[in-house]
Parts: structure tokens; sequence; C-alpha cells
């Protein structure tokens, strides 16, 4: 794909140079880097970030989520004269790595679960216009792993961890770092949710933050907030665990092939974490179903 095969508004925006830099706009602040995106850059109102090879999708994504109205996303401004991807910054804070002890505060997951909701709720117009990829497009899933996997259903965020939610007094308002965007089911959604938020893991990989949560009451609250149906709550566990098994091998082949930032992760065990998460959820998955389908308070 070349840019000369992009309609007209993508094409403008993707162009280097099209954002044109405001006259004291500031120095580059350094932003947290996540775990594989580094040189991450605030300047005045806007944060650079590397072209990526799904920045041509999230461009189309981040304009949809725009001109629907959802604030609860940064705009895709252009590009800058080195070629960076340019994005409004959304004011707030976000959790540290390791995260600090607010994200164990039961109250705001019913929000986290809502915002995820209207995310959803403005893409579902979206359409991805052909030849540009998301994430998961240019990078396929090892052999076998489809039969895993559910079909999408709807658009979203794909890595909603405490690094990438935005916090304004107490109130989970907005959402960055949508590398990962694309197609996905609300099940699988909320599950990644969970998975970084109960926490879905073993006891002795979760954060000092996390470390006395309760999994299935966040989970629960989570899936409450979202208003997540019935039949995606009796098999949110199953969900979790396939993801767990499909996420194994994408790490995996994603160090071998993209190395970086994945095969660090890769050499520092992210595979033994995800085997002992697996575990927990052969474990504790049937009682996690049961709080899930419990009578609302």
């Amino acid at each position: 794909m070349t840019l000369a095969d992009l309609d007209p508004g993508l094409r403008a925006l993707l162009t280097p140079g099209s954002w044109v830099e405001p006259k004291g706009a500031g120095a580059e602040i350094a932003l947290p880097g996540g775990d594989v995106t580094q040189g991450v850059v605030r300047v005045g109102n806007t944060v650079r970030r590397p072209r990526q090879v799904q920045s041509a999708a999230v461009c189309a994504y981040l304009r949809h989520l725009g001109e629907v109205g959802f604030e609860g996303a940064p705009r895709f401004l252009g590009t800058d004269r080195r070629g960076r991807d340019v994005l409004s910054y959304l004011p707030g804070a976000t959790a540290g790595q390791p995260p600090e002890a607010w994200i164990a505060d039961n109250r705001l997951l019913p929000a986290l679960g809502a915002l995820v909701k209207r995310l959803h709720v403005a893409s579902a117009r979206f359409v991805q216009p052909p030849g540009v990829l998301f994430f998961r497009d240019a990078m396929p899933d090892p052999p076998g792993l489809a039969i895993l996997i559910d079909p999408p259903s709807a658009f979203g965020h794909n890595d909603v961890t405490p690094q990438n939610v935005v916090m304004r007094d107490g109130a989970p308002v907005g959402l960055v770092d949508f590398d990962l965007a694309g197609p996905t089911t609300p099940a699988r959604e909320v599950a990644n949710v969970a998975m970084h938020w109960a926490p879905i893991c073993d006891q002795v990989d979760r954060t000092a933050a996390l470390a006395h949560a309760d999994p299935f009451l966040r989970t629960r609250l989570i899936a409450d907030g979202y208003r997540l149906g019935t039949s995606d709550r009796a098999r949110l566990a199953d969900v979790l665990l396939r993801g767990a098994q499909v996420g194994w091998h994408r790490m995996r082949a994603h160090a071998t092939n993209l190395g970086g930032g994945w095969a660090r992760m890769w050499d520092e065990g992210v595979g033994d974490v995800i085997r002992r998460e697996e575990q927990w959820l052969l474990d504790h998955g049937e009682a996690l179903t049961r709080v899930l389908l419990e009578p609302a308070p």
C-alpha cells in the first residue's frame, strides 16, 4: 500500500509535514514508553509517536471517533516533518509502571467498563478503509490459532492497561495508545480490561497495588459497567482462557519476527506469566462465571 492508494483525507494527514508546527510549541518532553513503542514525546498540546505499520488504520479509526464526537480518544492531527504521527494530548493522569495504589479502587471499575462501552458504540459505523492494516492484520497469527478466536463484531482498543487509561478527578475519561486497536468483540475487549485491572493472573504475577484485589468482584464490576450481556458473561472465562492460549503463541511469534520490545518481554519471562494465567483460569474459571452471573445486588 502507498499513500496514493488512500482516500484524499487520509492521504493528506499521513503525508510527512502535514502538521504545521505552531510557533512557540515548546520543547519535546519524553513520555513513558509502552512495552514496545519507544520515542513517544509531548510537544505542547500534542503527542508525537514513531510511524508504525498500523498508522494509516489508526489514523482512520481516530478520525472516525472524532467525527462522531467521542471525546475519550486523542485526535489524529497529521505527521510532523520527521514523519512522526501527531495526536492531540489528553490531559490527565495515567498509572506508572509499576502502577500506583489508586488502581485498586473498585469504585472506578464500573466507569471504566462504561468508557469502553462508549468506545464500542462510537465505533459501530466505522468502516476499515480498503488497503489499510491494523496491527493484527499486519501480523497474522501462527497457523492453527484461528479456531480459538471469535470472529470480530466490533472495533475497539484491545490494550486497556492502567498505563493507557487517562484519569481525571478519580474517574477514567480517556484511552491512549491505540497501536493495538482493531477488530474485536465485546467479550474479548472486556476480557482484556479484566486481565489487566482485575487482575486475571497468578498471585505471584500481581503488582503490589493489586496484591490484595478480588479478581472475581473486579471482573464483575467491569462487566456491569460495560453492561455485558448474559451470554457473554457465561463465556467470559472461556474467552479469557482462549485469549491466554492464543497470547502465548502470539508473543513468541512477535518476539521471533519483530524483536525489540517483544523479544525483551519474552526474554523476561512473559511466556511463563501467560502459562500461569492459563492455569489460574483452569482452576478458577467456574468460580469467575458464577460471580459474573449472580443477580445484581
